[in-house]
């Protein structure tokens, strides 16, 4: 199902009183994601010329081991855009798709206010918490 692109007013928020994922939720949620996404590549094109830019052997050890936790702090960072980035863009297809918006375990409505704080959820609150409690179980038993 190809999704119909909108024209969106200036400021637009979705609005409950709106059919649910309708072409405006849609077009309003397509861009959150993707202008999301150019920030996360932006700034890991950022994070790699500063690495490629600095200079290894300079300074004393102290200064050199410093260099090297902050190293693999932006390596942290840019391995965890790149798995919201991946994220994102399975949003993007779901919206693409006419999945966007409904939790994949339950079929429910994942919720405006849910998807404004966290565009790239795929479950609603109950489906959330149940996966959650799983999780910790899992984490308890090992």
């Amino acid at each position: 199902m190809q999704t119909v692109r909108v024209e969106l007013p200036k400021g637009y928020k979705p609005k409950a009183k709106e059919e649910y994922m309708c072409p405006e939720h849609l077009e309003y949620f397509r861009r959150k994601l993707s202008d999301w996404k150019s920030e996360l590549v932006e700034e890991s094109r950022e994070t790699i010329s500063h690495l490629q830019q600095e200079v290894r052997d300079v300074g004393d050890e102290a200064e050199r081991a410093t260099r090297e936790t902050e190293n693999s702090l932006e390596l942290r960072t840019r391995d965890r855009y790149r798995k919201l980035i991946n994220k994102i863009d399975k949003a993007l297809l779901r919206i693409e798709d006419g999945d966007y918006g409904y939790c994949e375990e339950t079929g429910e409505e994942i919720g405006l206010a849910r998807l404004e704080a966290r565009p790239i959820a795929t479950l609603c609150l109950d489906a959330q918490e149940r996966w959650e409690i799983r999780q910790k179980q899992i984490g308890d038993s090992r």
